[in-house]
């Protein structure tokens, strides 16, 4: 099969369409023909010699896919070929055929296209996780979303409004925060201009942030504590702007209570991810089909202009998803 290879560990420049072997389903997985795959940060990382897959699992890019299923393996009960659906892997969606456990094959809700749903499964599911089972946000809490224009960023701002949450995003430019808004975020911060802790506390009436959603770690560690209010949970996701803090006043973590949580979903065990997976699509399914939840989608390009894709997003260019069409 047709596949993107890294030559060795670097820029984008390092990237190549090659050949691969046909993964072979086992027990309790299906064979998807993939359709369409999207760009994360994750991707780079790995690109970079930085993120290797966890052990037994492919080498080949990308995190996530939509396509369709043409085998499945002995035990599957779920899904059979014909289904369209869509998923996290730990590895090999940069490529024309993936396989998964049935279980993490989510079926495409209705309305959603392919290369759409190609964009959903990483950043919902990440988004979900951190708001409801790490954050445990409530209705009518404050939650602060740094990067909100990103994959997670606008996955979150939509599952934490359609919870009743109140919605602060951090970006880097009025486009972005335009963006935000247009999916229900009630207040954007401009991050390059503005001190956002004092802006949360402005616009929280000096209660802080119940919830806080971070991608980018050390600079913003501080700040992120001001920004948290009384009993506050941060959820940390990812260290974009670096993972070591040379000075930190920890006062506030004991003063206000709070909590400092950090995840992946790559390195989950197989049953959480599957979990995870069909309690949001059981729950959100209807809503991606009425419209109410929807991916966003920055880009598509073609498979072959892997190399611009990640240079877009590690740019910090994009507005949701960049999305590459395999088939």
């Amino acid at each position: 099969m047709q596949a993107v290879l890294v030559k060795q560990p670097g820029g984008p420049e390092q990237l190549y369409l090659g050949e691969a072997p046909d993964p072979a389903p086992k027990e309790g997985q299906v064979l998807v023909k993939v359709a369409a795959t999207a760009v994360n940060r994750a991707d780079t990382l790995q690109r970079r010699g930085m993120y290797p897959p966890p052990p037994g699992e492919s080498e080949i890019l990308g995190l996530e896919m939509a396509g369709e299923v043409v085998e499945t393996g002995p035990g599957c009960e779920l899904r059979r070929p014909g289904d369209k659906v869509f998923g996290i892997l730990s590895g090999g969606g940069y490529a024309q055929y993936a396989a998964l456990d049935e279980g993490l094959a989510m079926p495409i809700p209705e309305g959603i296209a392919l290369e759409q749903a190609a964009g959903m499964a990483e950043v919902f599911l990440t988004a979900y996780q951190a708001l409801f089972w790490l954050g445990e946000l409530q209705a009518g809490e404050n939650v602060l979303i740094h990067a909100g224009a990103s994959g997670v960023g606008t996955s979150a701002i939509q599952l934490a409004k359609m919870a009743g949450a109140r919605v602060l995003v951090t970006a880097s430019s009025p486009e972005k925060l335009q963006a935000c808004r247009s999916l229900g975020a009630d207040v954007g911060i401009n991050y390059k201009l503005e001190d956002f802790p004092a802006r949360v506390m402005e616009a929280t009436e000096g209660h802080g942030a119940d919830v806080l959603i971070d991608f980018i770690a050390a600079p913003y560690y501080q700040r992120n504590l001001s920004s948290l209010a009384v009993d506050g949970r941060m959820v940390m996701l990812a260290f974009i702007g670096g993972h070591q803090v040379e000075q930190v006043d920890l006062r506030p973590m004991l003063n206000k209570r709070l909590t400092i949580k950090g995840t992946t979903l790559r390195s989950r065990s197989l049953d959480y991810r599957v979990r995870l997976s069909q309690e949001f699509i059981a729950k959100y399914a209807a809503r991606f089909s009425a419209s109410e939840l929807k991916p966003v989608i920055d880009s598509v390009l073609a498979l072959s202009d892997v190399r611009a894709a990640h240079e877009r997003i590690e740019a910090n260019l994009n507005v949701g998803k960049i999305i590459l069409r395999i088939a």
